[in-house]
């Protein structure tokens, strides 16, 4: 069996960093919250977001049980250096590092100057190939899509995290929006390039923190042709499209833990786990590990600088492989 899962780490920055705790006791006491769930957790590969220097990362590597393979994307927005990485027992290659969106999408606006536009990924989405103890090969793609917390424009050195009035609010929720969906199309031509139509024998996994729900359009795009959805009538009838399809493993998960952040005091689904027809079959379980109360998150992430652990909880699938 292999465990497979996704861990949004929160700002994990070494104090002195940009967006880092402002103490070493704050830094250590995250550290160890991160490498107590882990592992408890036990993953056998685990992509994470939000690591904001490789430093970090290797810091919190140090307090893991047994030796761990590491790779990291080597794209992130320059004014915050977060990004998606992979952690895994096994040894892994990297096969695609992707941030520029497709050339067909038009460039997505991101301010209300109208000469703002990125043909980018704020963060990239990376994807490697384990190689498994049994001789099988998966690859994992690692993603984290625009957030729908938004920073509006401030002065240099300054953040502002609540709008003017509700004009702007509603412009640059449509912001956040559209990079969004343009991160989802991003990942979801990576996923076609990956799959290449052979869907039913090749194991592919897109994995990470899609900030949106389920059923929220950017997150079904990653789904490719749609109807076959787990717990429709066409999730065990086999069609053309399965060489192409990714199924979202959320239904799988018990009711009572279906949700990995709360945000103002709802619970909510935002990371997930996709895996190509040929692995559909070889889910055995798959579980969000809730083994703390999860604070309920504003739309203000400074006030989190120097939390002991993340704000998310890692979500995990088990496969027979």
């Amino acid at each position: 069996m292999v465990v497979l899962g996704t861990w949004n780490l929160e700002n994990l920055f070494r104090p002195g960093e940009a967006s880092g705790p402002t103490s070493e006791e704050a830094y250590r006491g995250k550290l160890a919250g991160l490498a107590a769930t882990i592992n408890g957790a036990t993953p056998d590969v685990l992509g994470v977001q939000e690591v904001g220097s490789p430093q970090a990362l290797g810091d919190l590597v140090e307090l893991l049980h047994g030796d761990w393979h590491v790779a990291l994307s080597e794209h992130f927005d320059a004014h915050r250096t977060i990004r998606v990485g992979v952690l895994s027992r096994h040894p892994i290659d990297v096969v695609q590092d992707v941030a520029d969106l497709p050339e067909r999408l038009a460039p997505v606006h991101t301010d209300d100057d109208l000469t703002k536009v990125t043909t980018k990924m704020g963060r990239g989405a990376l994807a490697v190939q384990v190689e498994l103890v049994t001789g099988e090969a998966i690859t994992v793609v690692v993603v984290h899509l625009k957030s729908k917390l938004v920073t509006y424009p401030a002065p240099p050195g300054k953040k502002r995290f609540s709008p003017r009035d509700e004009g702007e609010r509603a412009r640059y929720s449509a912001y956040a929006l559209n990079r969004r969906a343009a991160e989802a199309v991003t990942v979801r031509a990576l996923a076609d390039d990956l799959l290449d139509g052979q869907g039913i024998a090749r194991p592919l996994v897109v994995l990470g923190d899609l900030n949106d729900e389920p059923q929220a359009a950017t997150t079904q795009v990653l789904l490719g042709p749609p109807g076959s959805e787990i717990g429709t009538a066409g999730e065990r009838r086999p069609d053309a499209g399965d060489a192409w399809r990714l199924w979202n493993l959320a239904p799988l998960i018990r009711d009572v833990e279906r949700y990995s952040r709360i945000y103002r005091g709802r619970q909510e689904l935002i990371d997930h786990i996709l895996v190509s027809r040929t692995l559909l079959d070889r889910v055995s379980q798959v579980r969000v590990i809730v083994d703390r109360t999860l604070p309920s998150i504003t739309d203000n992430p400074t006030e989190r600088r120097n939390a002991r652990d993340s704000d998310h909880a890692p979500v995990l699938a088990t496969l027979n492989l």
